[in-house]
This record gives C-alpha cells, sequence and structure tokens, in this order.
C-alpha cells in the first residue's frame, strides 16, 4: 500500500511543481496554477496515508520513490531520456527508501 501512495503522491507533487515551472519558466497561463496548486494539495493528503510512526521517516523514506519518479516524469513529459547514472542513483535511492521504511526497528 506504502508504495502505491508513494507513487500517487510524487506523481502529483512533480505535476503541481510542473504547473508553477510551466508559468515562470515557460510563459503559460497563471491558470495553470489551479491545478498546480490542487495537485500539491493531494500530494499532501496522499502522504498521510502512509504507515508509519513518525512523519519525518515517511517522507525520508518518500524521497527515493520521488527521485525515480521525477526522472520518468524527465523521459516521458520532457522527452530526455535518463542515462545509467541517472538509473544508477534512482537504484542506491529506492534501497535506501525501503531500508528507511520497511528496516527492522528495536521494540
Amino acid at each position: 500500500m506504502a508504495l502505491l501512495v508513494y507513487v500517487g503522491a510524487a506523481l502529483a507533487e512533480i505535476a503541481g511543481c510542473f504547473a508553477f515551472w510551466a508559468w515562470l519558466k515557460l510563459g503559460k497561463s497563471p491558470l495553470w496554477l489551479v491545478p498546480g496548486v490542487a495537485s500539491l494539495c493531494l500530494f499532501a493528503w496522499l502522504l498521510t496515508l502512509v504507515d508509519a510512526e513518525h512523519a519525518g521517516r515517511a517522507y525520508a523514506a518518500y524521497g527515493g520513490v520521488y527521485i525515480l519518479a521525477a526522472l520518468l516524469w524527465l523521459w516521458v513529459a520532457e522527452g530526455f531520456r535518463p542515462d545509467r547514472w541517472d538509473a544508477i542513483g534512482a537504484a542506491i535511492c529506492l534501497a535506501g527508501a525501503a531500508v528507511i521504511l520497511w528496516g527492522p526497528r528495536a521494540g
């Protein structure tokens, strides 16, 4: 369940941030901010659904998923294919996220 929530949160965050990018960097209409803000609110709400004892741990683990999602956005939405170093870095981050989220905890 956590992985699905993280994927949804990552898509919502990237879409929301891209709306601001499009407005400020690509000259799009300020109306792009309306769905952008809604998307960022969805992102924040989705992170509350993660079953973690502490918010900081949930956010830290989310970081690895976000990095992979950002690289996929780079490829799919922006048409620029990530290279092997991007893939290696994302794999390292995902491994770290898994350790943070599912590592054994003392009592």
